[in-house]
């Protein structure tokens, strides 16, 4: 496959923390319209991977090809005029802020109409029309959680980068998110990265996983793979292995 069938292209990315080396030789490219998992326990480096992809750690090494351009070195503001949305694991919506105000910044970051966004937030997520006048600290865990994904796609991005979606959420917030992005992806050519610990979730949304273990993407898999306990031996323990 050539390199220009590629929406996102990461090769050789080093990143970490001062003088410590978390990321070592992180690899892999993306199309457009393609969800692919991260899996790895607590420790490994999902979240160091999804903050050197959007930029809010700097990489030591590596590059970052997104539409023919190397974003290695830039800012986060210029990543997400590329492309690239974030929900963070912590979610980090502004709690003081109304529904519709977080919606809002959501647009206004990427200079598009906020009425219009907001109104195709409320068709995607019905449950927030009637949350638009509600704080967002008042709002449960599920809640906010489908705040957070409904204002990062506000922004329209290309590729959305999701950090722990599924945790603290309720089972049916969770079937609802995996509607959710399946539907994108299909209808709309979405790309999504989503870093998880949760196998079934991951299963359910990725065409393909990559296991991280102490930085480095050590195997690739297939999701029905995931139902085979021999082949995530390494994983034992996480959420949602078959026993």
């Amino acid at each position: 496959m050539s390199s220009n069938e590629f929406l996102m292209q990461v090769s050789g990315l080093c990143a970490g923390y001062g003088s410590i080396p978390i990321l070592r030789q992180v690899g892999f490219a993306m199309k457009a319209g393609e969800i692919v998992g991260v899996l790895g326990h607590n420790g490994m480096g999902k979240t160091t991977l999804m903050k050197a992809l959007v930029g809010l750690i700097p990489a030591t090494a590596g590059q970052l090809m997104l539409g023919g351009r190397d974003m290695i070195k830039a800012a986060p503001h210029l990543r997400a005029h590329q492309g690239i949305g974030y929900v963070s694991q912590g979610r980090d919506i502004f709690g003081s802020l109304t529904v519709r105000e977080n919606l809002a910044i959501g647009a206004a970051a990427a200079g598009l109409n906020r009425e219009r966004a907001i109104e195709r937030a409320v068709n995607d997520f019905p449950v927030l029309e009637r949350l638009l006048d509600r704080r967002g600290g008042a709002l449960s865990g599920g809640e906010q959680q489908i705040l957070a994904l409904a204002r990062a796609l506000c922004g329209e991005p290309r590729i959305l980068l999701l950090d722990e979606p599924t945790e603290g959420i309720q089972p049916s917030i969770v079937e609802e998110i995996e509607d959710h992005l399946l539907r994108l992806a299909r209808e709309t050519a979405l790309s999504v990265l989503v870093v998880e610990q949760d196998i079934g979730f991951i299963g359910a949304v990725a065409s393909r996983v990559l296991l991280l273990q102490k930085g480095e993407i050590i195997k690739e898999m297939l999701p029905e793979q995931l139902r085979d306990p021999d082949a995530v031996d390494e994983f034992a323990g996480l959420e949602g292995l078959p026993v």
